[in-house]
């Protein structure tokens, strides 16, 4: 391929690809941004702790019940109109939650907002299969992260600055703009540019997983697996920073700073194990960071502000880039015709514990007066995580 031909090609993915960037930016600005007004919401509606739980872990339990249809109905109406129609659905349960007025309100308004986050978000990894070559699966992933990271490292330290300047209300109503501008960004450059007849990366021609349906290939489901418990301290850490960092004395901005830390860590760990994904064996990957993330999670129940800042920057970095590497192993797992179901059916781990996580750290937060045991089970979690990666390398390669 000449120069001139090469150059045009890669001038024909980076666009779609670079708003796509731009809608995960808008998407996780609120979801990743928005913990740190979770203990003035808390105050402001009267909420125990398993309450809270409750409220972050009901994104879990949605996704649960909506990430298989999300895909479906990507495949059917394209990932384009579905994550445009997805941000929009943010920006209205947004507005809608900076007037809740009770527990119950709230929660309802959150759901709201999470049904357009969870369409939109299964919708952005479909479109980056369907827009990034599959040779550069793992640093296209990694830089999806970094964005997801930024999104964070912005959006965190802004609401905690918000909330105590203007109010949890007013953060709010800020991330709801921003989720509109980047449905119109991307329903206005997006389409679709990869190789629809290109075999997937790690399967081999004889794999049953070329021709049979995702719902089918048991790789996908374990795989969905792993996303959940990999993804598990990650999504329940970041959630609880504030209500933690106060045992500290700290207030809602330093929250946001410490949440801010690990996805300063995450950007530079997205692109970096993207890269050695790239180059080596994904699962060893993996691997290797699951275990980094079992000791980390840990030392968290070790009460210590150095050691819960480290601690803290550790898992929401090396948690935040294997979770992106899992869904970029999923896309390359499946044929193009089966984006959409696979990676519905890997959201259902990441739902499943994203409920399971938040509820069951607020439970045993209220029952023993302490979150040393919830670090303990996302420690576990992480155990668990390494041993189903095992079986994974063993199955994918026993059909390969």
């Amino acid at each position: 391929m000449s120069t001139t031909s090469s150059d045009a090609s890669r001038a024909l993915w980076l666009l779609p690809f670079g708003v796509t960037l731009i809608a995960m930016f808008s998407l996780q600005l609120s979801n990743l941004g928005f913990s740190p007004l979770l203990p003035s919401i808390q105050a402001d509606v009267g909420m125990s702790f398993t309450q809270l739980g409750f409220f972050t872990g009901i994104y879990g339990l949605l996704a649960l019940l909506l990430s298989v249809p999300a895909g479906l109905t990507a495949k059917r109406f394209g990932e384009k109109r579905v994550l445009a129609a997805g941000l929009v659905g943010v920006a209205i349960g947004s507005v809608l939650l900076a007037r809740a007025w009770s527990f119950e309100s709230a929660v309802a308004f959150r759901g709201l907002t999470i049904f357009g986050y969870r369409f939109a978000f299964v919708s952005v990894l479909i479109a980056v299969a369907m827009t990034a070559p599959p040779q550069l699966r793992g640093r296209t992933m990694g830089v999806l992260g970094a964005t997801s990271a930024m999104a964070s490292v912005v959006g965190a330290p802004l609401g905690g600055a918000l909330v105590g300047e203007l109010g949890w209300r007013t953060a709010i109503l800020g991330y709801a703009g921003m989720a509109l501008f980047g449905a119109a960004v991307f329903f206005l450059f997006y389409r679709a540019t990869a190789e629809p007849t290109s075999l997937p990366v790690e399967a081999s021609p004889s794999d049953a997983a070329g021709r049979r349906s995702a719902f089918r290939s048991p790789v996908v489901w374990l795989l969905a697996l792993v996303v959940g418990l990999g993804g598990f301290g990650q999504f329940t850490v970041t959630y609880f920073v504030p209500s933690v960092a106060a045992s500290y004395g700290l207030d809602a901005a330093a929250a946001g700073l410490i949440i801010s830390t690990g996805y300063i860590a995450a950007i530079v760990l997205n692109l970096v194990i993207g890269t050695l994904a790239d180059r080596y064996d994904k699962l060893v990957v993996l691997g290797s960071i699951v275990a980094v993330l079992a000791v980390a999670s840990a030392s968290l129940a070790v009460h210590n502000e150095a050691v819960f800042r480290v601690g803290t920057a550790v898992v929401i970095g090396f948690g935040f880039s294997a979770a992106n590497q899992l869904y970029g192993l999923a896309g390359s797992l499946m044929p193009r015709r089966e984006t959409g179901n696979a990676m519905g059916i890997v959201s259902l781990g990441a739902g499943l514990f994203g409920y399971f996580g938040p509820q069951m750290l607020g439970i045993l937060r209220d029952t023993t007066g302490s979150f040393s045991a919830g670090f303990y089970m996302v420690a576990c979690a992480d155990l668990l995580t390494l041993g189903l990666i095992v079986l994974l390398a063993r199955l994918t390669r026993r059909s390969a």
